[in-house]
């Protein structure tokens, strides 16, 4: 039986390092493309109502700021979608990887 690892071990893995890495560039990235596209949406509020309150089509009830707004809750959807596949894919087979490593 081998001894357990120590978490300074497991903190110098190339393995758990390389986790940890992948870890952090997807949730930046998926990060500030959800706070440009939330605060994109709030800024196009705040700053140019006019165009949010035109209408679609001549007699439509709908203004351009409706789909503008769902736009803007898909695209959070979208964004989740990708993190999600990409940890069914990548982040928990380096998860398994790491663990079965220090067990």
């Amino acid at each position: 039986m081998s001894a357990k690892k120590t978490a300074h071990e497991l903190l110098e893995d190339p393995d758990f390092r390389d986790l940890s890495s992948q870890k952090n560039v997807v949730s930046i990235i998926l990060t500030i493309l959800e706070l440009v596209l939330y605060f994109g949406f709030i800024a196009l509020i705040a700053f140019n109502k006019p165009f949010l309150a035109q209408k679609l089509s001549e007699g439509s009830a709908t203004s351009i700021g409706i789909p503008i707004a769902v736009g803007t809750i898909i695209g959070s959807w979208v964004l989740t979608g990708i993190y999600i596949q990409w940890a069914n894919s990548k982040y928990d087979k380096l998860v398994d990887k790491v663990k079965n490593k220090f067990q």
